[in-house]
């Protein structure tokens, strides 16, 4: 088994309800305060709440919240976008808060356990244990959309 302790992941840090996840800070382009979305008409909500333009770039944005089937709340001053680089896309990802930039050690990143089920599994690309004891649920960006949801948004038009 290679040893990966002195190896870190940069990630970003954010928040869906009581919950912290994390993506890998390589595919994050920007943090943006939540603007105006555009609805697109005949596209499934949990894929895109909106679309946001972007310093001249269209963007799709995916809310999280219904993505994990986590309800739907209103959005707060502390709600972001990330602008994330996924599949060959930008894609803006809604989530209630972005918290910080954190290094974890490679070493303290497990699997996920067999025991957790269910088609949100596919999202997790591991865990991480915090220095406060807390778990940190790492997001895997390429399952975060399927390959008929990919096609789909990009075939968005504007």
């Amino acid at each position: 088994m290679e040893n990966l302790e002195g190896e870190t992941l940069k990630v970003i840090l954010f928040k869906l309800g009581n919950e912290t996840y994390g993506v890998p800070i390589d595919q994050v382009i920007s943090i943006e305060r939540v603007q105006s979305l555009t609805r697109v008409p005949n596209v499934a909500d949990f894929v895109v709440a909106g679309i946001m333009n972007l310093r001249g770039l269209i963007v799709p944005v995916l809310d999280m919240r219904r993505r994990f089937n986590m309800g739907v709340v209103e959005q707060s001053k502390d709600s972001r976008i990330i602008i994330v680089e996924m599949e060959e896309m930008t894609v803006g990802l809604m989530v209630d808060a972005a918290k910080e930039v954190l290094d974890i050690s490679k070493g303290n990143i497990e699997q996920t356990p067999d025991i957790v089920g269910g088609p949100e599994v596919e999202y997790i690309k591991g865990v991480a244990k915090m220095d406060n004891d807390e778990l940190l649920i790492l997001l895997n960006l390429k399952r975060v959309l399927n390959n008929e949801e990919i096609e789909e948004m990009k075939s968005i038009e504007v």
